[in-house]
């Protein structure tokens, strides 16, 4: 699979600056998003003052330590408009998650920020490959969900040509993409699995068609489903971070050439690694809590912003700025089975190991009297006609037996035929049902 390496002049010069440099922009745009915050936010004035820090306090760049957290609690304490650092007729566009699990987290945006915003996400495609003159299929969902919108100003801002398809309408996904023949697709990693399935059942091959690079985020996703994918579809599959709270896609994005963890667009966002436990830093390298402070937003100031992402910074190595290594969980995505933490990303790992089944796989888990009971449902791949019963067994017991030794808990394993596992075709997968009793 060809690799695109990046010509001197298609980088900004931030891009290629030196670590004092940055450091260097870093601190003067904290030291300004900190007095932003203090002063037009009383929700900020309250923590910092409650802390015993001022903006003042900020010498260097580890004083970040020093101020308070943000959670999406707080967003939600205030919602809706109560943390924007701006008057509301200032707020050219608000956004928000799905509030699934209580009032929405809301996030307003000035026209500069949609501005600084376009301008990321269009530096990301340039780093997945995209040029001007490209075709970009952008199948995120449209609307108070940051992803379709985000990815379709940057895409312009960038000289491709948008297809705004959005999610859903599967068969209709693959019709747009045989006859428009665009060279991205922006989607959600489980959903182009889908996508490709929807071309193998119509009896196509993925990999014949047009695309050429697949821009994945919004939802963990592992070193073996970029592999699995890549290969049925025939594309670079690169990864793109991103969340409403901090500022939707395009906070970090891989580069093709390398593909080694999103670059972080760190004269945009300053990152910290902190233990999930204490909160406190721990060092580059070292797996923990990603946080983010933005240092430029304007509606929306961010500080010390708790992701729930477990990851690591990386050094620089196609640009300047660090990496984060792959998402391996959210801890409050983790289920602790019997004293064991579980994210579902190892499952994943292991069900794409075997040849006969799909990326396709849900975890559920009950309490029968006092203990934890796992069920691992996953699918054949499609086009994999019915098995003997002795056949699906075996299956079954292979991915049972790797899942005990090197997850470390024991499982019911159910193979079913492909397209038995509900389907979410506008979103992220739904790879966690947990049944057990809340408290």
């Amino acid at each position: 699979m060809p690799v695109k390496s990046p010509a001197a002049g298609d980088l900004e010069p931030i891009e290629r600056a030196s670590r004092d440099e940055i450091a260097a922009l870093q601190l003067q745009r904290l030291r300004r998003t900190l007095e932003h915050a203090y002063e037009n936010v009383p929700h900020y004035r309250r923590a910092f003052d409650a802390k015993g820090v001022h903006p003042s306090d900020l010498k260097t760049l580890s004083d970040i330590a020093r101020f308070p957290f943000t959670t999406k609690h707080d967003l939600r304490d205030n919602y809706p408009f109560g943390l924007f650092a701006v008057p509301r007729q200032q707020v050219a566009r608000v956004h928000a998650s799905s509030g699934t699990t209580g009032k929405p987290t809301v996030v307003g945006y000035t026209k500069n920020d949609i501005d600084t915003w376009a301008n990321l996400v269009a530096r990301s495609i340039r780093a997945a490959g995209g040029r001007a003159g490209d075709i970009v299929h952008i199948a995120y969902g449209y609307g108070l969900f940051t992803g379709g919108m985000g990815a379709h100003y940057g895409a312009e801002r960038l000289g491709c040509t948008v297809i705004p398809m959005s999610g859903g309408q599967t068969e209709k996904q693959v019709q747009l993409i045989r006859d428009f023949q665009p060279d991205i697709i922006m989607v959600t990693p489980s959903y182009m699995q889908v996508i490709i399935e929807e071309f193998t059942r119509q009896g196509l091959d993925a990999s014949e068609s047009s695309l050429k690079v697949g821009i994945f985020g919004a939802e963990p996703w592992t070193d073996a489903m970029r592999r699995d994918i890549e290969a049925k579809a025939g594309i670079d599959a690169v990864d793109i971070y991103g969340l409403s709270e901090v500022m939707g896609p395009g906070v970090a994005s891989e580069c093709v050439e390398s593909k080694d963890g999103p670059t972080i667009w760190e004269d945009h966002f300053y990152p910290e690694i902190v233990n999930p436990e204490t909160g406190e830093p721990v060092a580059d390298g070292e797996e923990g809590e990603l946080v983010f402070t933005s240092l430029t937003k304007e509606a929306l100031p961010i500080i010390r912003y708790r992701t729930r992402d477990l990851t690591r910074l990386l050094p620089p190595t196609s640009r300047a700025f660090r990496r984060m290594g792959k998402i391996v969980g959210r801890s409050d995505d983790m289920l602790i089975i019997r004293g064991v933490n579980v994210f579902p990303t190892q499952i994943e790992e292991i069900v794409l190991q075997h040849e006969k089944l799909s990326g396709q796989y849900q975890v559920q888990v009950e309490r029968k009297g006092l203990l934890d009971e796992v069920l691992v449902r996953c699918e054949l791949q499609p086009g994999v006609a019915a098995m003997a019963t002795a056949d699906v067994e075996q299956i079954a017991r292979w991915v049972q037996h790797r899942v005990k030794t090197l997850v470390g808990i024991s499982t019911r394993v159910e193979v079913l035929m492909n397209g038995s596992i509900e389907r979410t075709l506008t979103g992220k997968a739904r790879r966690v049902v947990d049944r057990r009793p809340k408290g």
